[in-house]
């Protein structure tokens, strides 16, 4: 479901604004509206936080630890880039994950800190997909459900948040139609280690949307996707409100424009999908059973 959040009513004449935000701009603004939000932040204070793997995340933890990790996609186990499916096996440069009541857990395990998951907890977690319903989808490729077939069913029965940012550069007509049709045993061929989506509908979403409002604000209306020359994948937004408010959102805009893409990772499962004939099962072999 999309987090909810209360848009103030304009005060005075209404504007507008047109902002093209590229996947890493977008990523930045989704991070900081997750360390934002009020659930995290109480969490922070009063309970835990455990952030998962992944490259959005990378940019969560810069936003709530104030650091600067340099190699965000090292931070991610699953990950698509080059054009497949592919997996992370080198180590995440930042192992800051767990905190408990503002200070982090050093060497921690989340498998055995998410034991002590409690209501008003906080999981974050990146997605593949979101859809108009506000349900996220999940890439999972593990025999053993990934991360979140580890957190999903501890976060809910307690009453912890499962709170996932993801960009509606990944918008989809339903997650859970497209669902039926993914499984690591589904396909016969497959451009890179084949995955299952898993929908995850009791998350809370933060979209570019969401964002916004959170941070600023303003109303944000997906307007249109895509580019070329470094802006494939970019959202297209129109902000809205009055002055004040828009002016607010824009200098965001501003602020986070430039943000670099994120490269590779060093340590990478499949150099290509070709290498294994493009055999589904083959490139899930290559993930040693895990």
């Amino acid at each position: 479901m999309f987090y909810e959040t209360a848009i103030p009513e304009p005060e005075g004449k209404e504007i507008s604004a047109l902002a093209v935000l590229n996947p890493a701009e977008s990523r930045r603004l989704l991070a900081r509206a997750t360390a934002h939000c009020p659930e995290v932040r109480k969490a922070w204070s009063e309970g835990m936080i455990i952030i998962g793997r992944g490259i959005t995340n990378a940019f969560v933890s810069e936003e709530l630890f104030d650091i600067r990790i340099e190699s965000k996609a090292d931070q991610t186990l699953g990950i698509v880039a080059d054009g497949i499916t592919n997996a992370n096996v080198g180590p995440p440069p930042c192992t800051w994950h767990v905190v408990r009541k503002g200070r982090v857990v050093e060497d921690a395990d989340s498998n055995v800190e998410i034991l002590d998951f409690g209501p008003g907890d906080v999981f974050i977690k990146g997605a593949n997909a979101v859809d108009p319903e506000g349900t996220p989808g999940i890439y999972v490729a593990s025999r053993k459900g990934g991360t979140i077939g580890m957190s999903w069913p501890i976060v809910t029965p307690r009453g912890a948040h499962l709170i996932i940012p993801v960009s509606l550069e990944k918008l989809v007509p339903s997650v859970l139609e497209a669902s039926k049709h993914t499984g690591i045993y589904h396909f016969t061929y497959s451009t890179g280690i084949p995955v299952k989506l898993v929908p995850v509908p009791t998350a809370l979403v933060i979209t570019e949307i969401q964002a916004f409002a959170l941070l600023t604000g303003v109303r944000a209306y997906h307007m249109g996707s895509g580019g070329v020359a470094g802006s494939e994948g970019s959202v297209h937004l129109s902000l809205t409100g009055d002055e004040a408010h828009v002016e607010k959102a824009f200098d965001l805009v501003k602020e986070i424009k430039g943000e670099p893409p994120v490269g590779l990772p060093e340590h990478l499962i499949l150099s290509s999908a070709e290498e294994h004939g493009y055999d589904a099962a083959a490139q899930l072999e290559t993930l040693g059973g895990v």
